[in-house]
């Protein structure tokens, strides 16, 4: 059982008056269920998919949910939205009164919250693992922020050796990273005696069952092959810029379904959109969104591959864990790609209050200088200081490329 970095946030918020409501969403089997029954092991669990009592809940009053259920979990509400108005009325008759909420589909579930509870509730989204708390062991074990979360907070560089590879805990933070490349960050899969080929017929059960649950709730559809057409294409082109009409073109569909097929994707945290960042207009950007997968093992799932990543599905890989390790930690950034006309790419650049963080991701186990160059010269184009850049990569080396970029393998940074 592996530790989660939300847990003391959720119970942080949960003694709060203002943490009556909690909603805990998050793509199927990431293990929303396991979290809320293992942080709130006395509250009353109801599965709000179980039809036998389903109708018997409905039926309940604002008065009768106080009497018998005033501080409960209620799992996959979505699957009954009227809940979610009993919910209410019972925040607003009964004070003391307190449920958590844990919904698996992004779209159903936040459009009623945000339409009934506005004001009443505390969102938290729950991803796969992320890397450090891969490397737990036990539910109640503390969870050692990684370089990356560590500089975060701190606003400076944490200490490092000159090489990755005399790190005491070498061993432990590469052999976690080298998991996570080859089989993804679903905490089913790190079960005692799971295998790799058992880990990827779990993942491809786990995308049909995406396919027959999660997005037949998103739409009525007469088939799914159109969107499963979409999803294999989008899952061999992640870490790309996304063209609608082209993806339109090849899938046989119009631009408009294609942008909802890929919506679709977002809305469920099947993938992530990076929107092109294009604050300063004096300069020429391109304007293109560029689409990452969120777990490396549902992307290679999806296309049937097995082995190692190509550069593509590393980038996405990395941005992927540096995007769950930002939101795990709650820290208040925005996301963007940056591509200009002349051939300046940016893979990853944060925007903070006070400025932006700007990240290379490269495949190599071997960088250079010049593998920095995109980097260098960047603060100009912003309309805030760039703070810092890193460039990732598998070379074990640590240095510093100029003023202000780093160079520093991508499991140390992550890990």
């Amino acid at each position: 059982m592996k530790s989660r970095s939300l847990k003391s946030a959720i119970l942080s918020k949960s003694q709060l008056f203002s943490g009556r409501i909690i909603v805990l969403t998050g793509a199927r089997q990431t293990g929303k269920t396991t979290l809320a029954k293992l942080t709130f092991p006395d509250l009353k669990y109801i599965a709000v998919d179980d039809p036998v009592l389903l109708g018997q809940y409905t039926s309940l009053t604002a008065s009768q949910w106080n009497e018998y259920y005033p501080h409960a979990i209620l799992d996959e509400v979505q699957k009954a939205p009227v809940l979610i108005e009993s919910i209410k009325a019972v925040y607003d008759q009964f004070p003391d009164a307190s449920y958590l909420l844990t919904g698996s589909s992004q779209f159903l579930l936040l459009n009623k919250v945000r339409e009934s509870l506005a004001g009443r509730c505390t969102i938290f989204e729950l991803f796969p693992l992320t890397i450090p708390e891969l490397m737990t062991e036990k539910w109640d074990e503390d969870i050692r922020l990684s370089y990356f979360q560590e500089f975060l907070q701190k606003g400076y560089l944490p200490d490092v050796l000159p090489s990755f590879m005399m790190d005491p805990d070498y061993a432990v933070r590469e052999k976690s990273f080298q998991y996570y490349i080859t089989n993804g960050a679903y905490p089913a899969l790190t079960r005692a005696g799971m295998k790799d080929n058992g880990r990827f017929e779990w993942l491809t059960d786990y995308i049909r069952t995406y396919l027959e649950r999660d997005v037949r709730d998103l739409a009525d559809f007469r088939s799914l092959e159109p969107f499963i057409k979409v999803q294999r294409m989008t899952a061999l082109m992640t870490g790309n810029l996304l063209n609608y009409a082209e993806l339109a073109k090849d899938a046989g569909i119009t631009a408009n379904t294609a942008r909802r097929f890929v919506n679709y994707l977002e809305i469920s945290y099947q993938a992530i959109l990076l929107q092109p960042w294009s604050k300063n207009k004096l300069k020429r950007l391109v304007k293109s969104p560029k689409l990452h997968y969120l777990d490396p093992g549902v992307q290679k799932a999806i296309i049937q591959k097995r082995g190692s990543l190509a550069g593509n599905e590393y980038e996405s890989a990395i941005i992927a864990e540096i995007y769950k390790q930002v939101k795990n930690i709650l820290f208040p950034g925005s996301f963007y790609h940056l591509r200009t006309v002349d051939g300046r790419e940016i893979d990853l650049l944060i925007e903070t209050e006070k400025g932006y963080y700007a990240i290379e991701v490269k495949m190599a186990g071997r960088v250079s200088n010049t593998d920095a160059r995109h980097l260098k010269g960047l603060g100009p184009i912003l309309d805030k200081p760039l703070l810092y850049s890193f460039l990732l990569s598998n070379d074990p080396a640590v240095r510093n490329i100029s003023e202000n970029i780093l160079a520093l393998p991508a499991a140390l940074f992550l890990s």
